[in-house]
């Protein structure tokens, strides 16, 4: 495997030398939410070039991280339950960098699976726990979701559904994960626009999804 070698001896050395290069961390992070085939990895991460992806996939597979399988008569990749254990790493460094994200930049977009792993992220399940079963639907820059809360339990998919709350969401979504826009006031800046549903629901959301920036 052509992986960076750092000339240390040590865990972090070596996690970094699999997944520290360039775009790897990303392309775990779509696959953490699902199978993808080459052609949906390289439309979810809209910047990569193709001699890159396909030498990041080779190094991933050459780890053990990811695997091809076939999947609906397609050759998907996957994570391996080696690779599903970099989740929690995941998960916090997004926890992290949420701290330092700041407004975004030009030409800078949501995709689905980086606004999925967003919504895990930020999801509190304790919170949940002790609120109604909920189903929203996010329409947050290009990515739609289908978003469903029951008790500890969080689903978020793609697609259309019976919900709750409909609602539209720029980078504003942001603020009110991060509290900086309570959901009153997401509303009446059109930072979140309502389009069905109760807008007191977006209470429930604000409660159900907070990160402290």
């Amino acid at each position: 495997m052509a992986a960076r070698d750092y000339g240390e001896y040590g865990g972090i050395t070596r996690a970094l030398e699999l997944v520290g290069e360039r775009w790897a961390m990303l392309i775990v992070r779509d696959l953490l939410v699902g199978p993808r085939r080459y052609g949906e990895l390289a439309a979810g991460l809209h910047r990569i070039p193709t001699n890159i992806l396909a030498t990041r996939l080779k190094e991933l597979q050459a780890a053990g991280i990811i695997r091809r399988a076939p999947h609906s008569r397609v050759i998907v990749y996957e994570l391996t339950p080696y690779g599903r254990e970099l989740e929690p790493v995941v998960l916090a460094l997004g926890a992290w960098g949420f701290k330092a994200m700041g407004d975004p930049r030009e030409q800078q977009v949501i995709t689905p699976d980086s606004m999925t792993m967003d919504l895990r992220t930020a999801f509190r399940p304790q919170v949940a726990l002790e609120l109604p079963s909920t189903a929203y639907s996010a329409r947050l820059g290009a990515a739609e979701l289908l978003i469903r809360v029951d008790g500890s339990a969080l689903d978020v998919t793609r697609g259309d559904g019976p919900v709750d709350l409909a609602f539209v969401a720029g980078p504003g979504i942001h603020r009110l994960i991060s509290g900086e826009l309570s959901p009153d006031r997401a509303i009446s800046t059109g930072a979140v626009e309502v389009l069905h549903g109760p807008g007191e629901l977006l209470d429930r959301f604000a409660s159900t999804f907070h990160l402290a920036a």
